[in-house]
C-alpha cells in the first residue's frame, strides 16, 4: 500500500488537505517508543495537527536530545506529565483543580509518553528527567463516561484520545473537541483500507468534520 508520508493513511483516502488550524493556547511535548515509530495507526502525531507549539522527541532512558531538556528547563513552560495516578508513588506529584491555578503564569507543557501500555509504563518509571514535575490523571468519571462509548473489546485509550480528554479536563474544550473529531476523521480514513470489516466509503466523519471548519 502507497502511504500518505505525513498522515500514513493510504493516499487515495489522504487527509491531510483537511487539516485542523492548530491552537497557541497550550503547548505539548510526546515522547515516542521506539516501537511506535513506524506504527501507521500511531495517533500521537495527531496532537500536533492541533497544538501549534508541540514538540516530538524519541524516548530514551540514559540519552534524552539535548534541545529536549533545554525545553524542559524553559522556564516559560509548567511542564506537566500526563499518566494515571495509580501509578503514581509520590502523591505529592499529583494535580488537581486548585493546584493548575499556581501555575497560571506559565503555559502549559502536556508531556504524553507515547507508545504500548507496558512502554509508557517503563518510559513513566526510567525518566529521571520527568521525575521532579507534576503528574496529571484523567479523572476517573470522565475515563467511564468516554469508556461507555467504546465496544466491549475496545477499552483501551489511544494516545490522541488520551489527550483530548485532558484537554477538556484543563478547559480547553475547543481544542479539546477539534481533536476528538480529527481523531475519528484519521480512524475512519484509516480503517478504509482494512478487509476484516466493512468501511463505510461515506466517510461520515469527514464529512461532519468538513462541515464544523465550515461554520
Amino acid at each position: 500500500m502507497e502511504r500518505c508520508q505525513h498522515c500514513q493513511i493510504a493516499k487515495k483516502f489522504c487527509i491531510c488537505e483537511y487539516q485542523p488550524k492548530p491552537s497557541e493556547k497550550v503547548s505539548a511535548l510526546i515522547l515516542v517508543n521506539v516501537n511506535e515509530l513506524l506504527k501507521p495507526s500511531n495517533t500521537g502525531r495527531l496532537i500536533a495537527d492541533v497544538i501549534d507549539d508541540c514538540h516530538v522527541y524519541q524516548w530514551s532512558r540514559t540519552e534524552p536530545d539535548t534541545q529536549l531538556l533545554k525545553i524542559l528547563q524553559d522556564d516559560s513552560y509548567q511542564p506537566i506529565v500526563v499518566f494515571p495516578e495509580e501509578y503514581v508513588e509520590n502523591r505529592e506529584r499529583l494535580l488537581d483543580s486548585s493546584r493548575l491555578i499556581t501555575f497560571a503564569d506559565k503555559k502549559p507543557l502536556l508531556i504524553f509518553l507515547d507508545g504500548s501500555w507496558r512502554e509508557a509504563r517503563r518510559m513513566f518509571r526510567k525518566s529521571p528527567y520527568l521525575n521532579t514535575f507534576p503528574v496529571l490523571s484523567i479523572k476517573p468519571e470522565a475515563l467511564s463516561q468516554y469508556l461507555m462509548r467504546k465496544t466491549d473489546n475496545d477499552n483501551h485509550l489511544a494516545t490522541g484520545e488520551v489527550a483530548s480528554l485532558v484537554l477538556e479536563q484543563l478547559g480547553y474544550s475547543k481544542e479539546a473537541n477539534t481533536l476528538k473529531v480529527w481523531f475519528e476523521v484519521f480512524r475512519e480514513s484509516y480503517m478504509l483500507t482494512k478487509t476484516r470489516i466493512k468501511p463505510d466509503v461515506t466517510r461520515p466523519h469527514l464529512k461532519k468534520f468538513i462541515e464544523r471548519k465550515q461554520r
